[in-house]
């Protein structure tokens, strides 16, 4: 099996498109080629044949120029399955189908709603710039053969339209972030947040709960934020409770979960976060880390129902600062929901049983 993975916006080792999808492949024994667009250069890595299109300077050359030199490049090529990971990519299905290749289109988000919390956009503007999109999508949309939604809901959504779909919920790679046999007794007094951070990400809310909490501990930020300056609010917010850390490797991730007593994924109630399983939540279980999450009813069906964690209102610092300090004035209570946690991504929210939808969706549609 030949697969082309194709993005003009995620970096090449992205979670979910890398070293989920593309490695996971390749170690199968399929054929794989990421083309993307970030300027590093052509690379080799775990079997995966990387191209590299060349860097965007500007948010128009990455929506525009940069989706065109890799749409470019896959039409060069003579895969079975093109899978694509941006939206920005339905401009170009017509183009894409002339390679007599499935197409396959990731929709991570829903755009419709995600383009509500969008901060380079007037909030006058972003209800009919949704709908603009929305009748884009839904007219391009019906030819792909394939929509692989990241949530149940992406889903559903797609297939009430008529479209052929399958979920690949981005669950976390077993083994990957945790350490063997947690010593919580080596645990230091760190929640962590795990991410990109941005105003509708709760930045502003964790940074005012980082005041309020009890000396000596602290959140530490692994990841950046956007736009950059709001790094800096954040930190006069917490004052000396705050540690940026910046971007971090997996295996840096891995140590600052092993340190940590807890995960924080407080998400404001935005139209795309309701539904949305966000991937660092899956990974502080795996972790084995207590969950601090939003108090929205798919997350505390999670929560609640794997035992792992405490639900807050997001838009409440104090609420934030109280199951901080709750958690790491109570180990014995932090480690049994952070085993709870990890107890669950073992038998149910793991990449593995996510890896086979993916090959059985592909196999399906190849035999089609």
């Amino acid at each position: 099996m030949n697969i082309l993975h194709i993005t003009s916006v995620h970096a090449r080792n992205d979670t979910r498109i890398f070293n989920k999808m593309c490695q996971s492949l390749a170690a199968d024994g399929a054929e794989v080629t990421l083309i993307m667009a970030d300027g590093l250069g052509d690379a080799v890595v775990g079997g995966v044949e990387i191209v590299d299109v060349g860097g965007s300077g500007t948010r128009v050359d990455r929506m525009i120029r940069a989706v065109r030199r890799v749409a470019g490049a896959a039409a060069t090529r003579s895969p079975d399955i093109i899978h694509f990971h941006d939206p920005e990519f339905i401009q170009m299905i017509p183009a894409l189908r002339k390679t007599g290749a499935k197409i396959v289109m990731d929709a991570h988000e829903d755009v419709e709603k995600q383009i509500f919390s969008k901060p380079y956009l007037h909030p006058a503007t972003r209800k009919l710039v949704s709908l603009a999109y929305s009748l884009v999508e839904r007219r391009m949309i019906r030819h792909v053969d394939l929509v692989i939604g990241a949530t149940p809901a992406i889903s559903a959504k797609f297939e009430g339209q008529g479209l052929r779909t399958a979920t690949v919920n981005n669950f976390p790679i077993l083994g990957e972030l945790a350490v063997p046999d947690i010593d919580w007794t080596l645990k230091q007094p760190v929640a962590c947040y795990v991410g990109g951070m941005s105003a509708i990400r709760g930045a502003s809310q964790v940074g005012q709960a980082a005041a309020l909490l009890e000396p000596p501990i602290t959140i530490e930020f692994a990841g950046g934020f956007a736009p950059p300056e709001l790094g800096e609010t954040v930190a006069t917010l917490g004052g000396d409770r705050i540690k940026r850390l910046g971007h971090l490797d997996r295996e840096q991730v891995r140590d600052l979960m092993a340190r940590s007593m807890a995960g924080i994924v407080t998400f404001l109630p935005a139209p795309n976060h309701m539904d949305a399983q966000p991937n660092k939540m899956f990974e502080y279980m795996s972790a084995g880390l207590p969950v601090i999450a939003s108090d929205f009813p798919l997350w505390r069906q999670i929560i609640a129902e794997a035992d792992c964690g405490i639900l807050v209102d997001p838009m409440d610092p104090k609420a934030i600062a109280d199951a901080i300090n709750a958690l790491v004035n109570d180990p014995e209570r932090a480690e049994r929901l952070g085993r709870n946690g990890q107890r669950a991504v073992r038998e149910r929210y793991n990449w593995a049983s996510e890896f086979a939808t993916l090959q059985n969706a592909y196999e399906r549609l190849i035999a089609a």
